[in-house]
């Protein structure tokens, strides 16, 4: 049958499509995947046996678990969650914020569907605005959401050797031109799929430039600050009406209950709300009624700073040096790791593109993420994009070993070393 524009647009092949199909595929394969693809937080016990207690907790109130399954929140999400988030922010980052500044939605890949289509496209005068991603690459998930053509323009990193074998990418704020076309910058910090962290002074200065040019900043926090905090460096929050802050639970441990929080003016979060209810009536209750006690008490600081931080840090320790033993003879590099939990491979000169090994490797049972996916907006041709694959090392330790191992023996094979 025929479709719209918008069937045509929205359901096509994507690449967040399919990442999330391999996702799919390898959680329900009977034969063991190596699962190092996809962005699936790790199964923490500690973290989990918390939302246990929660879920058990909220089980035996009746009335509170009649409330939370029984009824619609508002559009802008559950008063309590959003009362107790509001208190944190002042609380731990000193945050001027009101209930007014926060909103929840149904995920942040919603929120950043809302966002985007909001901040660019046609406006009522003809003109058309876009999105600006400051450092490419970026994340899979924004490449398809945007519902007119063109809507998002890029600018290539700066790359900075930190020895023969680490390297970071920077803004190069010189190669960067804000024109009138742009409605808004985006950027996520810890930056997915790198696990770079923007400097304050990088995050400074695009705030200053969006204050400028009186258009918005979007940080995705989903990985930041304040939780769960999955920095390994020096970094601080920053936050202001100009700025737009987007996190979730999906990377607490709780990807499955589909909760974004967006804090902004109250001129953005009223335009949100306003479309949570034509969208989806009201965001899910459930995240929210999970977590609530956590913020309120601020064990949520706790547990992210005391296990989840630590966990995933020692995990990119590790990583690493299965990295540095089975690439040995490869001239190969690796964004340093300071956030999140990607590890982004860069090998010079592959002989092969980035899809040619995704494609050898998942034959091979092993899932990773072609690089050519997270340049969204990016108009030249460059051929860094082909060289780079972004492998998540949230699994456990002997299924990364293993895939680091197989990846190497591919890449070794593209290269022609034995």
């Amino acid at each position: 049958m025929r479709v719209s524009k918008f069937g045509e647009r929205m359901a096509s092949t994507s690449g967040i499509g399919r990442l999330m199909e391999d996702l799919g595929v390898a959680l329900s394969d009977s034969e063991k995947v190596l699962m190092l693809g996809g962005g699936n937080p790790a199964h923490i016990p500690q973290v989990e046996a918390v939302f246990r207690d929660s879920m058990v907790k909220l089980l035996r109130d009746g009335v509170e678990f009649e409330r939370t399954i029984g009824y619609y929140d508002p559009p802008r999400g559950n008063r309590a969650f959003i009362e107790a988030i509001v208190s944190l922010l002042k609380r731990e980052l000193g945050w001027e914020v009101k209930p007014e500044n926060v909103a929840l939605t149904n995920g942040s890949q919603t929120a950043f569907f809302i966002l985007f289509n909001l901040f660019a496209g046609e406006y009522e005068d003809g003109v058309k605005k876009k999105i600006l991603f400051p450092l490419a690459p970026e994340y899979i998930g924004y490449c398809d959401v945007g519902l007119a053509d063109d809507l998002f323009v890029a600018n290539k990193p700066q790359i900075r050797h930190i020895d023969d074998h680490l390297f970071k990418y920077h803004i190069d704020f010189d190669g960067m031109n804000i024109t009138d076309e742009i409605g808004a910058i985006c950027v996520s910090r810890p930056t997915n799929p790198t696990g770079n962290v923007l400097t304050d002074a990088e995050i400074g200065k695009l705030s200053e430039l969006a204050c400028a040019h009186d258009i918005p900043l979007i940080v995705d926090s989903a990985y930041g600050m304040p939780f769960p905090n999955i920095i390994y460096t020096k970094a601080r929050a920053i936050w202001n009406e100009r700025t737009i802050i987007c996190m979730s639970l999906s990377k607490l441990g709780l990807p499955a209950a589909r909760t974004g929080i967006v804090v902004a003016g109250e001129d953005v979060i009223a335009m949100l709300s306003r479309l949570n209810a034509v969208m989806s009536l009201a965001p899910g209750s459930v995240g929210a009624a999970l977590v609530t006690d956590l913020i309120r008490s601020g064990d949520i600081m706790t547990l992210s700073r005391n296990v989840i931080r630590p966990f995933y840090q020692e995990k990119a320790h590790i990583v690493l040096e299965h990295v540095f033993k089975e690439f040995q003879g490869v001239d190969f590099h690796v964004h340093k790791p300071e956030g999140a939990f990607f590890l982004w491979l860069w090998f010079p000169e592959l002989p092969i593109t980035c899809m040619e090994l995704y494609q050898r490797l998942k034959e091979r049972g092993v899932l990773v993420v072609p690089g050519h996916y997270f340049y969204p907006g990016l108009k030249e041709k460059w051929r860094h994009q082909d060289e780079c694959i972004r492998v998540n090392y949230s699994q456990d330790t002997k299924t990364v070993a293993a895939g680091m191992k197989m990846i190497a023996e591919e890449v070794k094979r593209a290269y022609g070393i034995h």
